[in-house]
């Protein structure tokens, strides 16, 4: 089992050229890219893919069912589609390893084929609930099923005729659900549409887009009709803003800190990290906006501030979803109270993010009271340096190394940190470049 220390760090600072660090590319769009890019018709070739095992996992699936990749494993790719109907049926049982993405977001795509499979991952997925895609997709008229009531991985997905367009409210604003089930939509009859409670991440609509497909998006609601060719298309994968927020977070608690962040996705729906951190009187500027492809970019500066305690919850939340354990930290340096709300799918995540941050912050001196969906966190007071543990995920593990920049008392040890692989490879070595 790996473990990571991390000592207490002066101003932080980039050292690269002009100051500026670079995150790796942003792990939705690189799922997306690949998957979108297999059933296109022509070559695609991706720039800036993340060579996390996540995005790997979904690529190596998809060679296993005839795609031809190009280097596979590293942040080129040069990938042969097949089209809609092309994919063959993989030689066995389909590992994802820990991706909740690749096993949601490939469960809808391969629904809708002509042959069955079986997808499974690590111990830590498979005790991931997936009936939230098996209800909508069983509706469609695959056949799909996982182990129990809840519909835990293995998931086994076997072959069915066309699939049927449906309207699905869905009960969570989750782009993993929406986009399983419009990727199915493209092998249904007739139109099929999603609408959510709040706007999730949009970036299957865009890419679609991208690709040539008719998207229709009405406030909520997307919808997108069976049969569409994709055309294959070059594309540049944006830095990652969930990966960036480690960086950004780090030089606003450290003092005398300041660190540019060049080339990050700031896809609107993704970038309530700034905006919460900017409520938290973070000091953050976002220039040389511009787009790239079906997303937009730029590059992220943060100097350090005294942050203070604020309120996170609803539509404001969900744009920072998976920066949850970071803000975590942030609200354990800001002066006063943090609430957080409205955050109970975090207990779905790689691991119940929610009692995870909350055991490791009370390990490290923080005052937290766990709610059944979110906390409230007592900040201001010294965070001090323990023995804490990742818990199997990979964005605790960069938290708690983050909070490791400004403890006291010794070195922050970190167990069981190999699963940061699975999103930000290089992490350890970015953050020991910017001291």
């Amino acid at each position: 089992m790996e473990r990571l220390i991390i000592n207490s760090s002066g101003p932080l600072r980039g050292r690269s050229t002009g100051g500026a660090v670079r995150v790796p590319g942003d792990k939705s769009i690189s799922h997306r890219a690949v998957m979108l890019g297999a059933i296109a018709e022509g070559t695609s070739r991706v720039s800036g893919f993340l060579t996390g095992e996540d995005s790997v996992n979904t690529a190596k699936a998809l060679a296993a069912m005839g795609v031809g990749i190009e280097g596979l494993g590293g942040p080129e790719l040069v990938i042969h589609g097949v089209g809609l109907r092309g994919l063959k049926a993989p030689g066995g049982v389909l590992d994802l390893g820990n991706s909740g993405t690749s096993i949601r977001l490939l469960s809808g795509l391969m629904s809708g084929q002509g042959f069955g499979a079986t997808l499974t991952g690590d111990q830590y997925l498979r005790k991931r609930p997936m009936t939230r895609i098996v209800k909508p997709l069983s509706q469609m008229g695959a056949i799909i099923s996982g182990e129990g009531e809840k519909n835990y991985p293995p998931l086994e997905i076997k072959p069915c005729g066309r699939l049927s367009g449906i309207n699905y409210s869905s009960p969570i604003a989750s782009a993993q659900v929406k986009s399983a089930v419009l990727l199915a939509g493209l092998y249904a009859n007739g139109t099929t549409t999603v609408t959510e409670p709040m706007k999730s991440r949009d970036h299957t609509e865009r890419m679609l887009k991208y690709m040539g497909a008719e998207v229709n998006v009405e406030r909520l609601s997307v919808s997108i009709t069976g049969g569409q060719r994709l055309v294959a298309r070059d594309l540049t994968v944006p830095g990652d803003i969930s990966s960036a927020a480690f960086p950004m977070v780090a030089a606003a608690i450290v003092p005398g800190s300041k660190v540019v962040i060049s080339d990050v996705g700031i896809n609107p729906t993704r970038t309530g990290i700034i905006d919460i951190l900017r409520l938290m009187n973070a000091r953050i500027s976002v220039e040389n906006v511009r787009n790239d492809g079906p997303e937009p970019i730029a590059d992220i500066t943060v100097e350090y501030s005294k942050l203070g305690g604020t309120e996170i919850g609803g539509e404001l939340f969900l744009r920072a979803i998976d920066e949850f354990p970071i803000i975590c930290i942030a609200a354990a340096a800001a002066k006063g109270t943090t609430v957080i709300k409205d955050a109970a799918e975090l207990r779905v995540k790689e691991s119940d993010r929610i009692s995870a941050m909350a055991g490791e912050l009370t390990r490290i001196g923080v005052k937290v009271i766990e709610t059944p969906d979110g906390m409230i966190i007592h900040g201001g007071t010294p965070i001090h340096a323990a023995e804490v543990d990742s818990h199997g995920d990979h964005r605790v593990a960069m938290s708690l190394a983050v909070a490791g920049l400004i403890a006291q008392g010794g070195e922050m040890v970190i167990n069981d940190t190999e699963n940061i692989k699975t999103s930000f490879p290089g992490f350890v070595e970015l953050l020991e470049s910017l001291k």
